[in-house]
């Protein structure tokens, strides 16, 4: 049998799985689906589309990919890997969400529930509607991006999900809830996450923070290690009390930071307390993921993708 899971941040938190409303018996199989999809299905083709037609990184890719390889997390300006003309095109598309956000702010909307808690953000296209009319589309998918996301996980992979963020300052000591907190990703272990940041991000403005050697086989894999649908929020005591302070970066950056991120290891964000926090984020999974943990936040025409390369097609459907 195949099970579809359709669980999204909103309900894969760190609650026991009745609490997400996710049976033991349903649990069981979409791990079951997701370990026969990475070893036998769907991950061994996309490894051999790769391997068959590897892309060919320059020197700014390759700085990313090895950066990724050695820690799971790598920071680059967003003009290192793309011209700045596209930059000023991308950043006024998101200004019109963004002062729409900062109205919302003031008015004191824009507040979503995680269990018995308010986490105030705005997400752009949590609800679908994007088409690769959007400049941030088209980046996401491109051939440039993929190429570096590919050549990390040695496979083709898929965009899953791509979303505007803007999160107003919860104040001075504010409690952390929800993905402020320590946690790894529950949906994939092969994944990258990309944030830009469209505002200077500082202490204050909700920075990701990331414990490199997290993922994969680095020096922290196995503390409360990855599994598919697992409870990876441990308690934030005890993981600081195992991963010393010094092993954490904080990722702070101007505007135009790009950061790319195996969420598969343990990271929080978006304790936002003094200035709003203002970025975009892409994450792509690889194909077992889509089969068994993941639902799009878009879906596209066919048609729509037909003039583009195959890598990219792979990526959008």
């Amino acid at each position: 049998m195949h099970f579809k899971h359709r669980l999204g941040k909103r309900t894969a938190r760190h609650a026991p799985f009745a609490a997400r409303g996710v049976g033991a018996f349903e649990a069981v199989g979409v791990r079951a689906t997701y370990r026969v999809h990475d070893r036998l299905l769907s991950n061994p083709p996309s490894r051999r589309r790769f391997e068959s037609l590897p892309p060919s990184l320059d020197d700014a890719q390759r700085e990313v990919v090895e950066g990724l390889r050695a820690e799971g997390v790598c920071v680059v300006p967003f003009t290192r890997l793309f011209p700045e003309d596209l930059w000023r095109e991308l950043a006024a598309e998101a200004s019109g969400f963004t002062q729409d956000m900062e109205r919302r702010a003031s008015n004191g909307n824009g507040q979503h529930r995680v269990g018995s808690e308010k986490k105030p953000f705005g997400r752009r296209y949590g609800g679908g509607g994007l088409t690769l009319d959007s400049p941030w589309l088209r980046l996401a998918a491109s051939s440039r991006m993929l190429d570096i996301v590919n050549s990390y996980l040695r496979m083709w992979s898929k965009l899953s999900h791509a979303d505007q963020w803007y999160s107003p300052p919860l104040g001075p000591g504010a409690k952390r809830v929800g993905s402020m907190r320590w946690h790894r990703d529950y949906n994939d272990q092969h994944l990258v996450k990309v944030f830009i940041y469209l505002c200077d991000v500082d202490k204050d403005t909700g920075p990701l923070e990331y414990v490199p050697g997290s993922a994969l086989h680095g020096p922290y894999a196995e503390a409360w290690p990855w599994n598919p649908l697992s409870e990876l929020y441990p308690t934030q005591e005890e993981l600081e009390r195992r991963i010393p302070d010094s092993a954490v970066r904080t990722l702070v950056g101007p505007e135009a930071t790009m950061i790319f991120c195996n969420t598969s290891g343990f990271h929080r964000g978006g304790h936002v307390t003094e200035k709003p926090r203002k970025l975009w984020t892409f994450h792509y999974v690889s194909p077992a993921a889509l089969r068994s943990l993941v639902t799009r936040n878009f879906e596209l025409d066919p048609a729509s993708v037909a003039s583009l390369d195959e890598v990219e097609r792979f990526a959008l459907t």
